[in-house]
């Protein structure tokens, strides 16, 4: 009887105690799926070494040769740009920089002929003025070799400091300042011939005749020679100082190597 018992009560607890050894079977089960889904996953970090650029090499200095050669160099190309540029129809007649007035000494006779009618009225005053400036254009062809020779002449014996210095003409400065004179000299003969060519002392002998024929006025001069001849020269200074100025602030005007090693570094 009691073995019977025994045996009763075994059977009733062997379902719950299957049931127990399953679900804990599941839970471990599940524990290790959930484990190894959640597994860390190791990145690869790659790493980027920077290699420095090379150090740009020294530039040696500028030599006062090195400094010679290029102002001489832009001298040449300015003066020949000036004179290509005043030869040209209206290079100075209609340029305002370098456009040649009526003469100084002659100004109360533009003034007074000027208020007067008829063709030798303000009509031939301006005419004549026009003339001068063609004279200029005429005889501006002839002053490029004189201009290159006293440029051969000049002595650049402080170039480096010319190449540095503040004023933008300083070059075209020194060089009038050592030859102007000369260089009057020598264009005179070619302004005198482009004068009687173009006809300005034809034209300007007329208003002269005429304003001298008026009571009480003191007789003035026709010869134009001089003036013409100072005031061609002027301009081509002018226009020279303005090519030398633009050779040193343009990049696009050093169109060599040496321009671009004189003045391509400042």
């Amino acid at each position: 009887m009691k073995n019977l018992l025994l045996a009763l009560a075994f059977c009733s607890a062997a379902p719950a105690l299957a049931q127990t050894t399953k679900k804990a079977t599941t839970k471990k089960t599940t524990v290790v799926k959930k484990a190894a889904v959640k597994a860390p996953v190791k990145k690869t970090t790659t790493t980027t070494k920077t290699v420095a650029a090379p150090a740009p090499a020294p530039v040696a200095p500028l030599t006062e040769a090195e400094a010679n050669t290029g102002l001489r160099e832009a001298l040449t190309n300015g003066i020949t740009k000036a004179v290509a540029f005043a030869s040209e129809p209206d290079g100075f007649n209609l340029n305002d920089d370098i456009r040649i007035p009526f003469p100084p000494d002659a100004q109360l006779v533009a003034t007074t002929l000027s208020s007067l009618p008829g063709p030798l009225g303000k009509q031939a005053v301006e005419q004549a003025t026009n003339l001068l400036n063609r004279a200029a254009e005429a005889a501006a062809p002839a002053a490029k070799d004189i201009f290159l020779t006293a440029l051969q002449n000049l002595s650049l014996s402080d170039a480096l400091s010319l190449v540095t210095s503040s004023n933008k003409d300083a070059a075209t400065l020194l060089l009038r300042k050592n030859s102007e004179m000369a260089l009057n000299a020598a264009l005179r003969p070619s302004i005198v011939q482009s004068l009687d060519q173009v006809g300005a002392n034809a034209a300007y002998g007329k208003l002269i005749a005429r304003y001298n024929k008026i009571p009480l006025m003191t007789p003035a001069k026709t010869d134009l020679t001089d003036y013409v001849t100072a005031q061609t020269v002027d301009g081509l200074f002018v226009l020279l100082a303005q090519q030398e100025a633009k050779i040193r602030q343009n990049p696009a005007a050093q169109s060599s190597a040496i321009l671009k090693r004189v003045f391509g570094s400042k």
